[in-house]
């Protein structure tokens, strides 16, 4: 992170990739209204990422994220999900704070590889099965989100279940290019285990971002 600093002045720039209004479509709060911010640059790296394109950081310029939260308030999102790639690799407390105190809330997709900076309203975990979490995040997650490739995944799903807050929410979610095959499969898991609910990706059955 250090050799971040002088890049993103202390997060007052950020790689910022895209930014759209939009419905969110995963998880907890699927179908509310979000602002999403995707921030350039992953060390994650899933084989299935719907984004790869995020993972090169050199490839997204350093923006003034004051200007980011202007656009935000340009279409009246009162809430905005900073996604990637892979956030927790920045510093994030200044633009938490911009956000905040204009009334907005903050919300963050984190795989948990690092530990997370920022104020947030709501956390998402979502793990990925090759890369160690940092143990800080097991604690501040407000759901838990696992992407299950195959029917082996759901195994560590349930370790990582153990980890977390005892009343977190959480979600299975089918990987969306094995979607049909898997869909069968932790739909009998959740009945077996009603602890679990079903994410769908329903940003892409509705065509939206």
């Amino acid at each position: 992170m250090d050799s971040y600093k002088d890049i993103f002045e202390g997060g007052r720039k950020l790689p910022v990739m895209e930014e759209f209004y939009t419905l969110q479509g995963e998880g907890y709060n699927m179908g509310k209204a979000a602002y999403f911010v995707r921030i350039g640059g992953c060390d994650v790296g899933c084989s299935w990422c719907d984004s790869k394109e995020s993972w090169n950081v050199e490839l997204f310029p350093p923006i003034d994220v004051d200007c980011v939260v202007e656009n935000v308030k340009k279409v009246h999102a009162d809430t905005v999900v900073v996604t990637g790639g892979e956030p927790s690799l920045y510093p994030l407390d200044y633009f938490t704070s911009q956000l905040q105190s204009s009334g907005i809330k903050t919300m963050v997709e984190t795989s948990g590889v690092h530990s997370l900076s920022g104020n947030w309203d709501w956390v998402c975990l979502s793990p990925k099965k090759n890369s160690a979490l940092h143990s800080s995040v097991y604690a501040i997650a407000n759901e838990l989100k696992v992407i299950i490739n195959n029917e082996s995944d759901l195994k560590w799903a349930e370790i990582n279940a153990e980890m977390v807050n005892e009343n977190t929410p959480l979600f299975l979610q089918p990987e969306w290019s094995v979607a049909t095959k898997i869909m069968p499969i932790l739909t009998d898991y959740i009945m077996k285990n009603p602890k679990w609910r079903m994410s769908l990706q329903s940003h892409k059955y509705m065509g939206i971002p």
